[in-house]
């Protein structure tokens, strides 16, 4: 199965395949094929030869051939070496990340080719990032990243700066993904690619921040003046992207689908027409 992504409007990140290229994190990983298929709700079928594995957020998976054998580890498995405080902090930094302590990893096991495929948690899509494209390194949204080639690292990545940390909202905690393979990120609604210039400057909604190059300077500034701040809607401060690199945005980050969500749901339990619950309510309170 070739490397692509089939779906429509999604941007193309890379060519097809898995390539192994030399990183500082060292090792390789996994050379796998897949196919990203569906539209609002997508997943990616990975495609395995034997002996070969992919990592996943626990959860994640949809399916998998009966040779995929599935284990679940600490960390992210990139360093087996690593000892078992080495992968207590590993797994410690994902949690910081709202992940799972543990991963899972599928290893096929068989003869021939067998498959296994992981589905996004909501409406988006899922693009498919060659990390040795991107120097073996990208930055991305705190809960964005679906499954990867074993070998591919996960990691912390903190924003330096107080006043960032302070102010930065969503994008103050994000994940650092390592490696020379492919890593899939999901990402809420359409996905905007931007590539920044040396110097240029973009405002973005902390929230709408899914994936950025290393290079790209993150920083806060404010939401325009204090009337703006207050009653504008928009929050107090914005994320300043400043190039060169390259940025991908996310149209509907989670956060604000759940908040509509608990707005629209009456408060303290009631079943009333503008209410969620309200249609839940007639099942168990009517006769059929």
């Amino acid at each position: 199965m070739a490397g692509k992504q089939t779906s429509s409007g999604v941007p193309s990140i890379s060519g097809s395949g898995f390539r192994r290229h030399g990183y500082s994190s060292g090792g390789t990983a996994d050379e796998i094929d897949f196919e990203i298929k569906g539209h609002e709700m997508q997943f990616v079928e990975i495609e395995l030869d034997p002996g070969e594995s992919a990592i996943a957020e626990a959860g994640a998976m949809m399916f998998k051939d009966a040779s995929v054998h599935m284990d679940t580890i600490f960390g992210d498995g990139s360093k087996p070496e690593t000892g078992i405080l080495g992968k207590i902090a590993s797994a410690g930094k994902r949690v910081l990340t709202g992940e799972s302590l543990f991963m899972t990893v599928f290893t096929h096991q068989g003869h021939n080719k067998a498959r296994v495929a992981f589905a996004a948690p909501y409406p988006g899509s899922i693009l498919a990032f060659h990390l040795g494209d991107f120097g073996g390194q990208l930055i991305t949204q705190k809960d964005a990243f679906l499954c990867a080639a074993k070998g591919v690292s996960i990691g912390l990545h903190f924003q330096r700066r107080i006043m960032t940390g302070l102010f930065g909202g969503e994008g103050f905690i994000m994940q650092k993904l390592d490696g020379d393979g492919y890593a899939f990120v999901h990402c809420g609604g359409t996905i905007v690619e931007r590539d920044l210039k040396p110097g240029e400057e973009l405002h973005v909604d902390t929230g709408c921040i899914a994936a950025m190059m290393p290079s790209v300077e993150f920083d806060i500034v404010r939401a325009g003046s204090v009337k703006s701040m207050i009653f504008g809607g928009e929050g107090v401060f914005f994320a300043k992207l400043r190039g060169p690199g390259r940025v991908w945005m996310q149209s509907l980050p989670f956060s604000r689908l759940a908040g509509r969500v608990l707005a629209n749901a009456t408060p303290a339990g009631g079943t009333g027409e503008g209410s969620i619950l309200g249609p839940i309510g007639d099942i168990f309170d009517g006769d059929g």
